[in-house]
C-alpha cells in the first residue's frame, strides 16, 4: 500500500498462472479474476491492469486473443480498465495480470486482526486445485469441471464489498498456500496465541473434490503446503486422509476468508443472502494458538 493523500491509498498486485481448463477464453477470465482477487481482499477498488503473458509460438495469436478476450471480461465486471501488458515467448502458456487500485488508508483491510470469538466466513468452495489435476488427467466429469469453472470465474467483488463495508476485521483471498496456508497467515505468528477452530462439515467443498483425491488427482503442491503449514493444524484423522489434503489444496481464484466480530455476523450473513453471494461461516477464532479442525 503507498498512501497518496489522507483519503486516498494505492494498492498493487501481480499474479499469472498457467492453464487451469481447456477452454481459452475461460482461463483468461480465470487469470484475471484470480489476480484482481487481492485488490477486493484488501476492501479496494480496482483502477487498471496490465495484462502479462508468457506465450508459445505453436499455440498462435488466435488463442492468446481468446484468453485476453476472457481476462478482459473478467477486468470489465470489475470495474478496470486494461490499459496495456507485455508479452513474451515461452514454452509454457502463462497469463494474468498486474493491477493497481484504491482505497481510503483508513478503509484498508488486511489479512492479520482478526481476535478471538469473531467468526469467520468463506465465500467460495475448496478444491479447485484437485479439479485442474483430474482435467489434465482426463479424469474430471463435466459435473465436477463445471462448478469449478464458474466457481473461479466468480469474481469476488461482491463478497469483498459487503465485508470491507462493514467493515471485516481481517480478510484474504484463499489461493496457492491453500485454506490451511492462508488461514494461518491470518493468524499471525505463533507466539501471539490466537487460533481458529474450523468445522469440517461446515466447509464448501467442489462436487466429487474427495472422489478425485482417492483417485489420486492431487496437486504437488498441496504436499508443499502441509510440509510448511501442518505444524499448526490439528485434523482428528490419520495422515493422508482426503478430507486433509483437501485443506492444503492449493486454489486457483478462491474464495475470501473473512473475520467479523460476533456483533456483526448477522448483518454480514443478511447482506450476503440480499446480494445472492456467498458466505459460509466455517468457524471462529480462539486462543489455542492452532487451526483445529473438528468433524
Amino acid at each position: 500500500m503507498l498512501r497518496v493523500s489522507e483519503d486516498v491509498a494505492v494498492v498493487f498486485t501481480a499474479d499469472f498462472i498457467t492453464p487451469v481448463v481447456d477452454d481459452a477464453r475461460d482461463w483468461g477470465r480465470i487469470a484475471a479474476a484470480n489476480s484482481i482477487s487481492d485488490v477486493f481482499a484488501m476492501g479496494a477498488t480496482p483502477l487498471a491492469a496490465l495484462n502479462l503473458v508468457a506465450w508459445p509460438k505453436r499455440l498462435g495469436p488466435s488463442m492468446m486473443a481468446d484468453v485476453m478476450a476472457g481476462g478482459a471480461d473478467a477486468a470489465r465486471e470489475a470495474g478496470c480498465l486494461v490499459v496495456g501488458g507485455h508479452t513474451i515467448l515461452d514454452d509454457e502458456p502463462k497469463y494474468g495480470m498486474a493491477v493497481i487500485g484504491t482505497v481510503h488508508p483508513n478503509r484498508i483491510i488486511t489479512n492479520v486482526g482478526a481476535k478471538p470469538g469473531d467468526f469467520l466466513y468463506l465465500t467460495k468452495p475448496i478444491g479447485t486445485g484437485i479439479v485442474a489435476t483430474a482435467i489434465k488427467g482426463g479424469l474430471a466429469s463435466e459435473g465436477q469441471i463445471k462448478p469449478a469453472v464458474i466457481s473461479m470465474k466468480t469474481l469476488n467483488r461482491r463478497a469483498g464489498e459487503i465485508a470491507a463495508d462493514l467493515p471485516a476485521r481481517a480478510m484474504t483471498d484463499v489461493t496457492g498456500f491453500g485454506l490451511a496456508g492462508h488461514l494461518t497467515e491470518m493468524l499471525g505468528p505463533a507466539e501471539n496465541a490466537l487460533g481458529a477452530t474450523i468445522h469440517f462439515p461446515a466447509l464448501p467443498i467442489l462436487p466429487g473434490a474427495i472422489d478425485l483425491i482417492q483417485k489420486g488427482m492431487v496437486a504437488g503442491g498441496a504436499y508443499r503446503n502441509r510440509d510448511a503449514y501442518q505444524g499448526r493444524v490439528e485434523f482428528p484423522a490419520p495422515p493422508d486422509a482426503p478430507e486433509e489434503i483437501l485443506l492444503y489444496d492449493p486454489q486457483t481464484s478462491g474464495g475470501l476468508l473473512i473475520a467479523v466480530g460476533e456483533d456483526l455476523a448477522a448483518e454480514l450473513e443478511s447482506r450476503a443472502a440480499g446480494a445472492d453471494c456467498r458466505m459460509s461461516r466455517i468457524g471462529s477464532f480462539d486462543r489455542s494458538g492452532k487451526i483445529r479442525i473438528t468433524l
